[in-house]
């Protein structure tokens, strides 16, 4: 297999309905042949939020790489920083929201699970 330089700012970037933020693939099949793990950047700005789902088979991890948010896990709210990151296993669920005045950006990896 061969490797592939991925251009993250070059990635298509969608705006999000119902105050989602933003979104852009950066790892799947049709950008570089990526057929177990699809990976997306995600953007928040003020009251904006993004909930996972739950997805049966998948292993799920969430990465802050700019700003402050706040993630909701089985009811209870944790504050995150640049640099935090969480794992979500199969059926688990989270909700993310912006948090102070910088906008965040995150990272979304969705791995299936190998039976």
């Amino acid at each position: 297999m061969a490797s592939t330089l991925i251009h993250t700012a070059e990635c298509i970037r969608t705006k999000l309905d119902d105050n989602r933020g933003d979104i852009a693939e950066i790892i799947n099949n049709e950008l570089c042949g990526a057929k177990d793990v699809t990976s997306s950047l995600r953007w928040l700005e003020d009251g904006q939020h993004f909930d996972t789902a739950s997805l049966p088979g998948t292993h799920q991890l969430i990465y802050l790489i700019e700003g402050n948010g706040k993630i909701t896990l089985e009811g209870k709210d944790y504050a995150l920083n640049k640099g935090a990151g969480v794992y979500l296993g199969p059926m688990e669920t989270a909700a993310i929201c912006q948090r102070g005045g910088i906008p965040t950006k995150f990272l979304h990896i969705i791995v299936p699970i190998k039976n």
